[in-house]
């Protein structure tokens, strides 16, 4: 829970700094007084005000924040400091302060693609380990031990990859193609597949396998790496160095078939087998009980020797400074061509809305990408950038988007929207918002 809380406020504390300044920064080139530049709502909890007269707040809420400016239209301003307000720049300057929010995401998320390719890119290879039935992936002529090379003209390098065009995939109907290079071969062979409305009206929950692609995966030998004081495994005697061979009388060919033994009998005796130093041992053990979403869970604290794979099973990716930038900017329009696409779907009724997530799943996701590497905590942030930008810039009142909207309109007719449709628009955008985050909020629940 402390892990979730920890990296929801990370990300978001760096995306929501950034985004405000954005406009901070354009505001004060424009040259309008900036009143107060506050991270998170509710009440500081640590305030500095800069010699230019800014505000800036570290507030308790950290699901927001915002960049309050001088301003006729919430109080009169004197005339010494008309020139500084906000309502009396051009129409084009205040269009530049409001975009330069949602743009200062995309160039984070660009930074932060970046920075991951920067670091070398190694992923396990997307080969196929088999192909599930009635699926679409069936209809072709793809056969096991394939490495998947390109899907719907789309390269192909990683899983990660691979589910990226997938999403792209979902709600469509057609003819499409998958390029893949068989098993012990090195001429690429393609293949094609229908799809009638894919998914459509169905929570995509786990695209490959909808797909109807099992993936390879090493063998990982149950081969002890570390056994954790005071836990059940100690007290069965473990070392380091043992191999998992039987559980009771069953034999165990991976470490998965031992994980599943261990899950499913919390408080349960088990004769464990292993080979120590060339010789059989009996072991005893019984797994520590802990609650998994009110669930009983054995957990035995041990860890595995991590395989290790040859260079046939790995894609290693290196990149120079532009190459890097390059990668940041292709993947950035990538993930936001995904997320518009995506809200595209959602009102076309594509995509079913149970797909909102709110902060709950954000908490949850963000805990699970720190548990897996720093890459993965990396990557996760740019696409939540990606989707800050995206979504602030949708035409809705009370966003980025919405105040462009009035502005757009205002440099096309040379004269601003009045203020009551504008206070028409802001509470129905209000309304808006307050039922999409009602939504997501109920699907977080619904999940848990």
């Amino acid at each position: 829970m402390i892990q979730n809380a920890l990296s929801i406020i990370i990300a978001l504390g760096v995306l929501i700094t950034f985004h405000e300044f954005g406009h901070y920064f354009v505001a004060r080139l424009c040259g309008v007084k900036v009143l107060r530049f506050s991270v998170g709502f509710g009440k500081p909890i640590y305030k500095y005000t800069a010699k230019s007269g800014t505000e800036f707040t570290l507030a308790m809420i950290p699901l927001g924040g915002y960049v309050r400016m001088l301003d006729g239209r919430e109080n009169d301003v004197p005339n010494a400091l008309k020139s500084q307000a906000f309502n009396y720049k051009t129409v084009w300057q205040r269009i530049a302060i409001v975009a330069a929010g949602p743009i200062a995401n995309f160039i984070l998320a660009i930074a932060i693609y970046g920075l991951v390719a920067g670091m070398g890119i190694q992923s396990v290879a997307p080969k196929v380990d088999s192909v599930i039935a009635n699926s679409p992936l069936a209809q072709t002529q793809i056969e096991n031990g394939a490495e998947i090379t390109r899907l719907n003209g789309v390269r192909t390098q990683s899983w990660e990859e691979v589910n990226l065009a997938l999403a792209d995939l979902i709600g469509k109907s057609g003819r499409y193609s998958v390029r893949y290079l068989p098993e012990n071969s090195s001429i690429e062979e393609e293949s094609d597949f229908e799809l009638d409305r894919w998914l459509v009206g169905g929570e995509p929950s786990n695209l490959i396998t909808q797909f109807g692609v099992v993936p390879w995966r090493p063998t990982v030998v149950p081969s002890i790496a570390e056994v954790v004081d005071g836990g059940a495994a100690q007290q069965a005697g473990f070392e380091i160095g043992d191999i998992v061979l039987q559980v009771n009388t069953d034999d165990v060919p991976d470490w998965q078939s031992f994980v599943v033994w261990v899950q499913k009998s919390p408080s349960v005796e088990l004769d464990v087998t292993v080979e120590r130093s060339g010789q059989l041992k009996t072991l005893y053990l019984t797994p520590a009980s802990r609650d998994v979403n009110g669930v009983a869970v054995g957990y035995a604290g041990l860890a595995v020797q991590p395989p290790i794979l040859s260079q046939e099973d790995l894609r290693t990716r290196e990149f120079g400074l532009f190459g890097a930038v390059a990668y940041g900017v292709e993947q950035t329009w990538k993930m936001t061509a995904l997320t518009v696409s995506s809200i595209g779907k959602m009102i076309q009724g594509l995509i079913s809305l149970d797909n909102l997530s709110g902060p709950i799943t954000i908490a949850k996701v963000a805990s699970a990408s720190a548990d897996s590497g720093v890459q993965s905590f990396l990557k996760f942030m740019a696409y939540l950038s990606v989707s800050l930008g995206v979504l602030n810039l949708l035409p809705i009142p009370m966003l980025d988007g919405g105040h462009l909207l009035f502005f757009g309109i205002e440099a096309a007719r040379r004269k601003p929207v009045s203020e009551r449709i504008q206070g028409l628009a802001y509470r129905f955008g209000a309304s808006i918002l307050f039922a999409m985050m009602a939504v997501a909020l109920f699907n977080d629940i619904a999940r848990l």
